[in-house]
């Protein structure tokens, strides 16, 4: 048997974050209002109602387009994609068929550390259908959906293993986020992906029969349907009776494999034609222009930027990027910490060639700071407009610890009141008592105290075993409730002996 290499493609709809539907008045915020309450006679096409694009829906899809290289195709149409399902009220859905209003672009991704280009072939702006819900054997069907704005993107089978198209998916996902063109929340449908795959002996160029998988939730029912399917076909190749006809399967989350649904339709079966209720949708130059310049800085130029400005490592970087807001809170900590060291240094030139200098080691202690302590406190669900501390006040505590004000135990404490109920961490530690102890006096006062409760331990540590260094600091600072400065009480244990 000869080997087989892996061809997939996918088929997403991104639903836009619009006010209103996309050829209607009705709000988009149907999924939180009760059945077939955002509806009007526009939505569920009864006779004689106009439809009207919706311009921020538009947009909104330019700027996906553009944010994945796309070539913007500035006259575009509408069409109507025939077809009858219970939940296509109009018993047509109106599309973008022959000319989408972007073409030709791509989305690079990382697998294994080794960049991959995934080519897009078009993305097209059309609404959505209504949603059935099954119930005690009955299908009800609640039109709330119908009408909503999507933004449909077709890649081209450019992926070869099933993992691929989950980092694709994820990256896809935090690029819409930063755009603000969707929640793109798969569990919500906000995000819906079908995945078109099929085998081949490995040096054809040849295309076999593919089959469509549906009903897939998440990106790990995606990575998994197509793992499954995967060993379905290979062992369709294995008896030489490779699939012969393009096939719908849906994923059973359940048993954990496909199954079959219908031979997939295609394009004649939906009898497209010109949406006659609307003009050709055309973008001028100034509109695209502006539309162009309101792009944000996307996720892998910020990922690049930060590495060379803040010295961060690839990783922290990435981890910083997964959240647009979480990336801006960390860059105005660190734009207070320059403002607190440029006040600090007395606000002279120095001060500039100071923060060059510790630059990269603010960042790293933000970073650790932000990432290890205040991510650890974070719960299930947390939404990062419910954050009560502020950049501001993050910078004060990350001051408090660099100048060794307070230990990083102390840290931790007065880190978790922000969290809890905000406030400046410097009242805070005055308030719990949790100011470092520097005086040499004091710590020398503690250090011979401790010294003295484990003789057996000192003579140990007198006679080589330095493992017990740690021990005696640790008493030291037990002693004093977790207050001592580390590193002196250190160095006093060192003297002493």
């Amino acid at each position: 048997m000869q080997k087989l290499e892996t061809i997939i493609g996918l088929e997403i709809h991104l639903q836009l974050k619009t006010k209103s539907k996309m050829f209607c008045a009705c709000s988009n915020d149907g999924e939180n209002q009760k059945p077939n309450t955002t509806i009007c006679p526009v939505c569920l096409g009864h006779p004689g109602t106009l439809p009207t694009i919706n311009e921020q829906a538009v947009n909104l899809g330019v700027k996906m387009a553009l944010a994945l290289n796309c070539q913007i195709n500035q006259k575009s149409k509408f069409d109507r994609k025939n077809y009858f399902y219970p939940d296509l009220p109009k018993g047509y859905q109106i599309s973008q068929f022959d000319i989408p209003i972007a073409v030709d672009g791509h989305l690079v991704i990382e697998e294994n550390n080794q960049p991959k280009r995934i080519g897009i072939e078009r993305l097209h702006l059309e609404e959505d259908a209504g949603k059935n819900i099954h119930l005690n054997g009955q299908t009800l069907v609640d039109f709330n959906r119908a009408g909503t704005p999507l933004a449909e993107i077709v890649t081209r089978p450019d992926f070869r293993q099933p993992e691929e198209t989950k980092i694709f998916l994820q990256n896809l996902r935090l690029l819409a986020r930063y755009l603000g063109v969707s929640e793109a929340e798969m569990e919500k449908g906000h995000l819906r992906c079908d995945a078109n795959i099929s085998l081949r002996p490995v040096g054809e160029d040849k295309l076999y029969p593919k089959t469509e998988v549906k009903n897939l939730n998440s990106f790990k029912a995606v990575e998994k349907a197509l793992q499954f399917e995967v060993r379905r076909q290979t062992a369709l190749w294995e008896k030489n009776t490779p699939p012969h006809l393009t096939e719908t399967r849906g994923w059973d989350e359940d048993k954990q494999e496909t199954v079959g649904q219908r031979t997939k339709e295609g394009f004649s079966d939906y009898r497209y034609f010109p949406e006659p209720d609307l003009p050709p949708l055309i973008i001028s130059d100034q509109d695209l222009q502006g539309i162009v310049n309101s792009l944000p800085e996307l996720p892998q130029a910020k990922i690049a930027r930060l590495i060379t400005e803040y010295s961060l490592s690839a990783s922290d970087a990435k981890i910083l990027v997964q959240s647009k807001d979480w990336s801006e809170f960390w860059e105005q900590v660190m734009s207070e910490l320059n403002s607190w060291l440029f006040k600090s240094e007395g606000g002279n030139d120095q001060a500039e060639v100071i923060w060059e200098k510790h630059k990269a080691k603010f960042a790293k202690l933000a970073f650790n700071w932000i990432s290890n302590e205040l991510f650890g406190l974070l719960p299930v669900n947390f939404k990062f407009s419910d954050l009560k501390i502020s950049s501001e006040n993050m910078a004060e505590l990350i001051s408090l610890v660099y100048q060794n004000k307070i230990n990083s135990s102390a840290g931790q404490t007065i880190l978790k009141a922000m969290f809890e109920s905000g406030g400046d961490p410097s009242n805070i530690a005055e308030k719990l008592d949790l100011a470092q102890i520097d005086d040499v006096a004091t710590l020398e006062d503690l250090v011979i105290k401790v010294l003295m409760l484990y003789p057996k331990q000192l003579a140990e540590l007198k006679q080589g075993k330095e493992a017990l260094l740690k021990f005696f600091v640790g008493k030291v600072m037990a002693e004093s409730k977790g207050k001592a400065n580390p590193q002196k009480v250190e160095e006093i244990i060192k003297g002493k002996i």
